[in-house]
C-alpha cells in the first residue's frame, strides 16, 4: 500500500553533518547510498537544532534474513524506527513484532534493540536519533509507556474534512517535553493549513503523492520517499498538487 515513508526536501548539499540543520527537503532519490557488507545505507542529515544538540536521519536497507548489526543500547540518545518497505522484525527490551510499511517503534535509551529482515524482499526504514539539550530524564520515559511498536494497521483512520488521519502518539519522552506524531492523507489540490508557525520542530515524510512544500521565504516540491526539515517558528505549509490524495508523516518535538 506505502512504498515511501518521509518527507524532508533540501539541496543534495545539505544531506550531510551540519553543526545547525537547515530548513527544507532532502529528496530521496538525491541521498548518496553506502554500500556496507550488511546493509546499504543513505545518510540523510545529521547536526543539531534547536531542541537537540544532536539529531541524525538515515535510512537503511537489508536483504531477507538479514540484519544492519546487533542488538544494541543507547546510553542518552532516543531511536524512532519508521519503516518504509518491506517486512522487520523489530525486538526491544526482549519484546519482538513483526511490521509492514508505515509501522514504528521507538526505543528509549539503555533499552536493547534490534532488527532483521523477516520478508522475502528488501526491507528499508528510516532510523532518527537524537539527544535533547535538556537533562534525560529515564523515568519520565517510563511513566508515559517507555518503549513502543505501532502497527500501521492498527492504527485508527479519522476522518477529517480535508481527507483523513492516523494519530501515533502524543506524549513526553525522557529527552523530549513533546513528541508527536501521527498521518495526514490529504485530498486532491487542497493544502494542510493556512502557513503558519509553531515552537516545535518538525520533520514531514512523505508516503505518496506530489506536493507542494513552502518553508519560510521558499518553494519546495516533494514526492515519495522525500522528508522536510522544519525548524522552530518557520513559517510552512503543504499543498497537495498530485492525482488522488497524498500522504505524509509528521514528527513534531520540543
Amino acid at each position: 500500500m506505502l512504498t515511501c515513508l518521509m518527507v524532508i526536501t533540501v539541496s543534495p548539499l545539505f544531506a550531510q553533518k551540519t553543526d545547525s540543520l537547515p530548513p527544507g527537503v532532502y529528496h530521496w532519490d538525491s541521498l548518496v547510498t553506502t554500500v556496507e557488507e550488511s546493509r546499504a545505507r543513505k545518510q540523510v542529515m545529521e547536526g543539531s537544532t534547536t531542541s537537540l544538540v544532536h539529531f541524525e536521519v538515515h535510512a537503511t536497507s537489508i536483504q531477507p534474513g538479514k540484519a544492519p548489526h546487533p542488538p544494541h543500547t543507547h546510553a542518552d540518545e532516543e531511536e524512532l524506527i519508521i519503516v518504509k518497505e518491506g517486512q522487520v522484525k523489530i525486538t526491544i527490551n526482549g519484546v519482538s513484532n513483526t511490521l509492514g510499511p508505515g509501522s514504528v517503534a521507538y526505543a528509549i535509551p539503555l533499552e536493547e534493540h534490534g532488527i532483521v529482515n523477516t520478508g522475502n524482499t528488501q526491507a528499508t526504514y528510516y532510523i532518527l536519533k537524537y539527544k535533547s539539550r535538556l537533562p534525560m530524564e529515564l523515568e519520565r520515559a517510563k511513566k508515559n509507556g517507555g518503549s513502543f511498536m505501532i502497527n500501521w494497521d492498527t492504527v485508527t483512520v479519522k476522518k477529517t474534512d480535508k481527507g483523513q488521519r492516523r494519530e501515533f502518539v502524543n506524549k513526553p519522552t525522557s529527552q523530549l517535553l513533546k513528541f508527536e506524531m501521527h498521518t495526514t492523507a490529504l485530498n486532491e489540490g487542497l493544502d494542510s493549513h493556512a502557513p503558519h508557525t509553531h515552537k516545535e520542530e518538525e520533520i514531514i515524510l512523505i508516503l505518496k503523492g506530489n506536493v507542494i512544500m513552502h518553508v519560510g521565504d521558499k518553494t519546495y516540491s516533494a514526492g515519495p520517499g522525500d522528508i522536510v526539515f522544519l525548524p522552530s517558528m518557520i513559517l510552512h505549509n503543504l499543498v497537495n498538487t498530485g492525482k488522488g490524495q497524498c500522504e505524509y508523516f509528521a514528527f513534531q518535538w520540543r
